[in-house]
């Protein structure tokens, strides 16, 4: 276990480093440079996941530890190889699945399975609709239905550290739409696609890190329900 003074410092310093990275790829980004900011914005994952299991190390979350351990390993095939995209998604479907068990473990076992199976058994059909019916397609719509329903598990959870898992479940959610977008020229006005270009990174290392400070002492924000 950690002392509280070096705890609170660095539940300070985290997001202090985190803030100069995101400052400064968000400006590569804007200046048209944004493959250059590449390995600044895995370099945030990572650090997102080095804080997670130290975290852990002094009694906090390990569920978020390893689910950002499972996000560092999706981003490096989504983000950095930009290939084996079925790997990357199938590790994102994971990190959903530990989040699941993190709201549920809170919430007294709540998991809205009728919605998850009625979105699943929806996805084809709204693919085939829009002409977009693949199997990776099929495998991210599926993804992003557990997500949403993640999303709506967690704005009930309570505050605290709920609160802050829950804005940070619903960054990531807008950066999942803005990488919908982007991957799907011609559905969409060219000016929301160029913001969704920008937008991806702009909710996904907020929420990120949101994510991470969440899980920071669950001895002193746990439910009753949670022991994890």
């Amino acid at each position: 276990m950690f002392s509280s003074t070096r705890r609170a410092l660095m539940q300070r310093l985290f997001p202090a480093l985190e803030g100069l990275i995101y400052a400064r790829f968000l400006f590569l980004d804007l200046t048209g440079r944004g493959a250059a900011g590449n390995g600044l914005k895995y370099l945030g994952i990572v650090l997102c996941a080095v804080f997670a299991w130290y975290q852990a190390r002094g009694g906090g979350s390990r569920l978020m530890a390893w689910a950002l351990t499972l996000t560092l390993g999706a981003d490096f095939f989504l983000l950095m190889l930009d290939r084996y995209y079925v790997l990357g998604l199938l590790l994102f479907c994971a990190v959903q699945g530990l989040y699941l068990l993190r709201i549920a473990r809170a919430n007294g076992g709540r998991t809205l399975w009728t919605a998850r199976l009625v979105l699943c058994l929806l996805s084809p059909a709204l693919l085939a609709v829009l002409g977009r019916l693949t199997g990776e397609n099929l495998l991210a719509l599926i993804y992003f239905s557990n997500f949403l329903c993640n999303v709506a598990l967690a704005v009930k959870l309570p505050r605290g550290w709920g609160r802050q898992f829950a804005l940070g479940l619903a960054l990531f959610l807008c950066c999942d739409v803005c990488v919908g977008i982007f991957q799907s020229p011609g559905l969409l006005p060219p000016t929301l696609e160029r913001f969704a270009s920008l937008g991806m990174w702009l909710f996904y290392l907020p929420g990120q890190v949101l994510i991470v400070l969440s899980g920071c002492n669950p001895h002193e924000t746990r439910s009753r329900y949670e022991n994890q």
